[in-house]
């Protein structure tokens, strides 16, 4: 198929709305029955051949169990360890029908847990609990199929650009409290964060990072783009040039955020190698202005040469 294919947000938009809700829900569920790892590495989700999953999980003396988003068939699947498996479509049906199914499929497979807080977060309905959400019922299953698609080409080119890194890294994985697909590079820097910062913030951006990442958009950026930022900022971040010609430096929530539109990354020639520059290019600006040695950092990682044989 096409890659990169078109996906304004005016599109999907209340599709989007809903399947962002229906994730949070699951991801709330991850939170509470996963092993919580360093920078909230434990949290997202992971990409398959069928659309997202949360990995196995389970609290001690609990069955193991896993959810899965099918964005082909267009169910969510819950499965235990020992094979038996609830399954629901995903369409016709509200936030509060996500909620009460999935809740009731955990149930019924033995599984027994509460979610801290049961409603959004960080978004403009945070104080509705999910179980009271009858507004957000829109899913368009081949809209949902083509966000999986789009997931799933970028995670590629996330993989590919990760391999050239040899320090700590993140996976790629998906964050359904912000809805985009990111990797992070780190340095050994710790950085001592305010005390009135909250406690996500504060294991997130322990270290210095540069994050490098793609959303479909959202109120501050209404259409999907490729992006990166580097944390704390160094001087003069936005001064440094960046590649292709199109992307630009954007000023988001008091810092700069690298920013590539996925209609401008469409539009080149060769859309991953755009990608991909624009990455590197990226990542240069703000290990050049944190000081980072690139050159111990860098890895020959990226894509295989076919004609390799290994033994």
């Amino acid at each position: 198929m096409e890659l990169f294919p078109a996906m304004p947000l005016a599109g999907w938009q209340d599709t989007k709305a809903t399947l962002h809700r229906f994730a949070q829900v699951v991801g709330k569920i991850r939170l509470a029955a996963g092993v919580r790892r360093n920078h909230w590495w434990g949290v997202p989700f992971h990409l398959t051949g069928r659309g997202l999953t949360t990995r196995p999980m389970g609290l001690p003396g609990d069955a193991i169990f896993t959810i899965d988003f099918d964005f082909v068939g267009h169910r969510l699947l819950v499965m235990t360890l020992d094979g038996r498996a609830v399954s629901f479509p995903l369409y016709d049906r509200s936030v509060a029908s996500f909620y009460q199914e999935t809740m009731r499929a955990l149930a019924h497979l033995g599984v027994h847990l509460e979610l801290a807080v049961p409603r959004p977060f960080d978004l403009p309905d945070s104080s509705r609990p999910f179980a009271d959400d009858t507004e957000h019922a829109s899913y368009e299953p081949a809209m949902a199929t083509r966000y999986w698609q789009i997931l799933t080409q970028v995670n590629l080119v996330l993989e590919e650009f990760a391999a050239g890194y040899s320090g700590k890294i993140s996976p790629v994985h998906h964050f359904w409290h912000t809805f985009d697909i990111a990797c992070t590079r780190f340095s050994d820097r710790v950085v001592d964060q305010p005390p009135e910062h909250d406690p996500v913030t504060r294991e997130a951006y322990s270290r210095e990072v540069i994050s490098f990442g793609f959303w479909f958009g959202d109120d501050l950026f209404p259409e999907p783009a490729f992006y990166s930022y580097t944390a704390p900022e160094p001087a003069g971040l936005s001064d440094l040039p960046l590649l292709p010609g199109a992307a630009r430096w954007v000023r988001q929530r008091g810092g700069h955020l690298a920013v590539l539109r996925y209609d401008d990354a469409r539009a080149e020639a060769d859309p991953r190698a755009a990608v991909l520059a624009f990455y590197e290019s990226a990542y240069q600006a703000g290990a050049r202005g944190a000081g980072w040695d690139t050159g111990r950092f860098a890895s020959p990682g990226g894509v295989t040469d076919p004609q390799l044989e290994l033994s």
